[in-house]
């Protein structure tokens, strides 16, 4: 496996561990504030080539972009295991993410059209304009699909993309920028830049090239990127946190709820915004859920995530590993799932705890990690009510067989994202994003390229 070299490195190297083993995958170099603008400095040359091209054109590379993609998955899901921890299975979607939203994103160009608008003595028309260039800061947990949900809509919309993998997880990011050149994508449209957030990230905010910025991480750095940008006002799109709540009413297929939720809960090892963390269960069916979640919280299949059957890997590092743990002390808890010793690695064993109150850290904290905290409740107003008791309003799922109840809920309930009997959250051709302190804004969907681009109006007068 070829570890994918950085361009960059004036401010030293970052060495990417395996999370599996503790074992070190390779170096990378982490650029300066020099090389951040000089990365920025290219992009804003190659903006008015890039949007001035043929929409067909554009369309046309954003599909060589995919096929690219494509014809190298399993080299991408390959450094993603390794550099990440993610398992093979879920890697390999990740790599097709990126295709698909390349694909479908390939059709904006030509049809990202304007409005003619009626008026008296004239004919007024709309544009919409590229920003320029556009910064995006993605996050460790996932690297490849949240990369292609900004940057695909961005290009195809006309603008550069300079963008920030997290320290951890640079790996199949600088994969892609090799790809999109190999595809032949114009030097300096999309640029892969490695380094801190507090060096590249930062100056993303700062430097007045940068026309927007995309952040996908913690509430409270995205809190700091937008007071950042508002001094600029400088157009910002943040996908935060989640304390995501599972609801399972007593008519649902209890069966189903259970076998599910393990999945929604603790993919990623549980570092996952739209993870279910949260089981809400009415009373009358408490005890026989936690009955039937048990086995299959047990029999979640924790191993290395090379395997092709491995249901959940390790978590990214030591530091979160030892933050989650932490978090579980002196914890109720009711069962753990499987575990792994002796790797070296960052593992964690599922865990199912008992809150002892609504403001128990474990069922108000986002831990970021495999848990799951089960707590009653009595009726459709109780759920709704400790639903959205959180500053958070990602995401969720309503377990019901009846579907006005599960409308009831779904409007009750203050999150950006609900599945009805599923946990699916994302879907790329359907709006994402939170409520409350969730995030701001929307990606994906057919939207999307709107909020890269400013709708310019023109009045052309026929008076005379």
């Amino acid at each position: 496996m070829r570890i994918p070299t950085s361009p960059f490195g004036a401010a030293g190297v970052f060495t990417v561990l395996d999370p599996a083993t503790g074992s070190p995958v390779g170096d990378v170099g982490l650029a300066d504030l020099a090389e951040t603008d000089a990365a920025i400095e290219r992009a804003h040359r190659a903006f008015p080539a890039w949007r001035a091209i043929a929409p067909g054109e554009r369309a046309r590379l954003l599909r060589s972009f995919a096929s690219a993609v494509e014809a190298h998955i399993d080299e991408l899901a390959a450094l993603e295991v390794a550099g990440s921890g993610h398992t093979i299975g879920n890697a390999r979607w990740e790599a097709g993410n990126v295709r698909d939203v390349l694909n479908y994103y390939s059709a904006a160009p030509e049809r990202h059209f304007g409005r003619q608008i009626p008026v008296a003595d004239g004919v007024d028309i709309t544009f919409h304009e590229p920003l320029g260039v556009v910064g995006i800061i993605v996050p460790w947990n996932f690297p490849m699909p949240i990369a292609g949900w900004g940057f695909a809509p961005a290009l195809a919309a006309g603008n550069t993309v300079v963008l920030k993998p997290a320290e951890l997880t640079p790996l199949t990011a600088l994969r892609l920028g090799e790809l999109a050149l190999e595809a032949g994508i114009p030097e300096g449209v999309f640029t892969v830049i490695t380094g801190k957030g507090s060096v590249v990230g930062e100056r993303f905010v700062t430097n007045p090239l940068v026309r927007k910025v995309c952040f996908t991480g913690s509430t409270e750095v995205g809190k700091g990127i937008m007071r950042g940008c508002a001094d600029q006002v400088k157009r910002v799109t943040l996908e935060l946190g989640g304390k995501n709540a599972n609801i399972v009413f007593a008519d649902a297929d209890l069966e189903k709820a259970a076998a599910s939720a393990p999945g929604a809960g603790l993919d990623n090892a549980g570092q996952d915004c739209c993870a279910r963390s949260r089981i809400l269960v009415q009373a009358d069916v408490y005890d026989r859920f936690l009955d039937l979640l048990r086995p299959a919280v047990e029999s979640f299949r924790v191993k290395d995530p090379s395997a092709e059957d491995a249901q959940m890997g390790p978590l990214i590092s030591a530091r979160q590993r030892d933050g989650v743990a932490a978090q579980l002390y002196g914890a109720d808890v009711a069962f753990r799932g499987q575990g792994v010793e002796g790797t070296g690695g960052f593992w964690l064993p599922p865990t199912v705890v008992l809150p002892r109150g609504a403001d128990d850290p474990v069922w108000t904290q986002e831990l970021f990690g495999p848990v799951l905290a089960v707590m009653p409740f009595t009726d459709e107003e109780d759920a709704i009510a400790k639903a959205n008791d959180t500053e958070y309003g990602l995401s969720g799922s309503i377990y019901t067989r009846d579907l006005a109840r599960a409308l009831r809920v779904a409007r009750g309930v203050e999150s950006g994202n609900l599945s009805v009997n599923s946990h699916s959250s994302v879907r790329y051709w359907t709006p994402f994003g939170g409520f409350k302190q969730s995030g701001l804004g929307r990606e994906l969907g057919p939207d999307a390229p709107d909020s890269f681009s400013e709708v310019k109006n023109v009045f052309i007068s026929t008076d005379g």
